[in-house]
């Protein structure tokens, strides 16, 4: 049996040792395998030190942008970056495509007079004056928009409508009157477990803190302090503007104020805001 394995190894060790003593390829295979000369400086390219990255921005002009807007403020203008060369969806509407929003910087002041009171127009910086009232609908919110900023806001609304709940004297509702069911006696003649801290969390039962931030209210107030007039918005619906939604984006607004305010001047100011300029008026309201 050892025959023919010994027999296979020598003829494996053959053909092994005629490979290795086989000639080298001739010359012409070597050359056809050299690089081409456009191939060979593509190499000489690449081998070459590349140079340092530059940390100065490039100019407008190499991009073949107009920069004639780089004087005006960020909110005046759209940059010129961020605009298409031509619309992706063709226009079905035209007259649904016209809408004009405030440009008048006096115009947004005297809104915030009249909302957030004397100097209301100097709480908050001229850049985010605009954003608070820039809802992401306009110029495809390239200019930025309020929506952090009312998330923001509406947390603190409803904190301080929390803590304006529990203010309130046992047993009497948001608008003065007697509340049901809280002086009702238990028929079984058991007495629940009281203690002065804890009187005033009963208000909960009679009224939450989105009942003081009911959305039609806060609308009616933002319309009767003239925000409809000076926010930045594009309607769905031009000729519709309550099935659009300027409900929502007045109650956005609102909230993207309190928010601003809050960031520039603290949650003191933000909270006295809340409460004598919003809460106080929206208990006015019929």
């Amino acid at each position: 049996m050892s025959a023919p394995s010994t027999r296979a190894a020598s003829s494996l060790s053959r053909r092994v040792l005629r490979t290795c003593r086989r000639p080298q390829p001739s010359s012409p295979l070597v050359t056809a395998s050299l690089p081409t000369p456009a191939i060979a400086v593509s190499l000489q390219e690449a081998q070459q030190p590349r140079r340092a990255l530059s940390s100065t921005p490039r100019r407008p002009q190499e991009y073949g942008y107009d920069n004639q807007n780089q004087n005006q403020p960020r909110w005046a203008y759209t940059p010129p970056q961020m605009k298409g060369k031509f619309r992706l969806n063709p226009i079905r509407n035209p007259s649904r495509t016209e809408w004009k929003v405030n440009e008048d910087p006096s115009k947004l002041d005297g809104m915030y007079l009249r909302f957030l009171g004397r100097d209301g127009d100097k709480l908050l910086p001229d850049e985010i004056k605009w954003l608070a009232v820039t809802h992401k609908s306009f110029d495809q919110g390239r200019r930025g928009f309020n929506d952090r900023l009312a998330y923001f806001g509406r947390n603190i609304m409803i904190q301080e409508a929390a803590q304006y709940i529990l203010t309130l004297d046992t047993g009497v509702d948001v608008d003065g009157t007697a509340s049901g069911g809280r002086g009702k006696q238990d028929p079984h003649g058991r007495e629940p477990f009281r203690h002065p801290a804890l009187d005033r969390t009963d208000n909960f039962h009679a009224v939450q803190p989105m009942d003081l931030m009911d959305k039609k209210k806060i609308a009616k107030l933002g319309t009767e302090m003239g925000l409809n007039t000076v926010m930045r918005w594009k309607p769905r619906l031009p000729e519709n503007l309550i099935g659009s939604g300027i409900d929502i984006v007045i109650n956005q607004v609102i909230f993207a104020i309190v928010g601003a305010v809050a960031l520039q001047q603290g949650s003191a100011t933000a909270g006295r805001i809340v409460r004598e300029k919003i809460f106080k008026r929206t208990r006015e309201l019929s």
